[in-house]
């Protein structure tokens, strides 16, 4: 796009590098699936199919232009369709990372919050995307599923701003309530398992440029968000 790029840090090389041997360990922490081969070494991305009635399919072209960009930026090959998964699935522990958003409300059985819970516990990274409208579920849910643990907002100087793309923080893209941006996790031994982004609606910005209508600056810097967010959770 036309917006100046901002500098990446001298170990971002590195970073890229840790990312293909980082995906690879964490393959081998995860119960083990059956696989096609040649996707076996691709990063996969899924989407979370809650309950409670929000609209968990929102923003239907995000996914696939996260992977398009991020195999474009980085090099990495990614697998740009999109593969739903419900929380209580098996089928979730192939993939070390998944995403969700939506508008509306959040609802997790007994036996999906234990199930989602347990594999974020073996290695797995949930990126919860507020759409606006989930918030007040969503944090009601993160209480039923780390009981013992608070959300704990980033400061804009953490690594997750500095992975691949220099950032000053997490980006506005849409105004919602006027609040601040925050980037809000849960961790596990030091490590982030839960990111929420609050405030911001990455998801939106991007979309198809058409979707939203949102300035060429603005989705650049969703997507640079984005891209960041991939990045920091395949190397940490």
């Amino acid at each position: 796009m036309g917006a100046a790029r901002s500098t990446r840090p001298a170990s971002g090389e590195l970073c890229l590098l840790g990312a293909i041997f980082v995906l690879c360990l964490g393959a081998s922490a995860l119960p083990a699936a059956a696989e096609e081969p040649a996707q076996e070494a691709c990063i996969h991305i899924g989407r979370l199919h809650y309950d409670g009635g929000g609209d968990w399919y929102s923003n239907p072209s995000s996914l696939p232009n996260w992977m398009v960009a991020f195999q474009q930026r980085t090099g990495i090959v990614t697998v740009h369709e999109e593969v739903v998964l419900r929380p209580d699935d098996d089928t979730l522990y192939r993939f070390p990372i998944v995403y969700m958003n939506g508008h509306g409300m959040v609802k997790f059985s007994e036996e999906e919050a234990a199930h989602l819970r347990d594999w974020m516990l073996r290695g797995g990274f949930l990126w919860a995307d507020d759409n606006y409208g989930m918030d007040r579920s969503f944090r009601q849910e993160v209480r039923r599923l780390f009981p013992d643990r608070e959300l704990e907002e980033l400061p804009n100087d953490h690594p997750l701003y500095r992975c691949y793309y220099t950032l000053p923080g997490l980006p506005k893209i849409h105004e919602h309530d006027g609040k601040p941006p925050q980037s809000l996790v849960i961790r596990d031994k030091g490590r982030i398992v839960l990111l929420y982004t609050y405030e911001s609606d990455i998801g939106d910005g991007v979309e198809d440029p058409e979707v939203h209508k949102d300035p060429p600056e603005r989705r650049e810097a969703a997507m640079r968000m984005a891209v960041n967010v991939l990045v920091y959770a395949l190397t940490h």
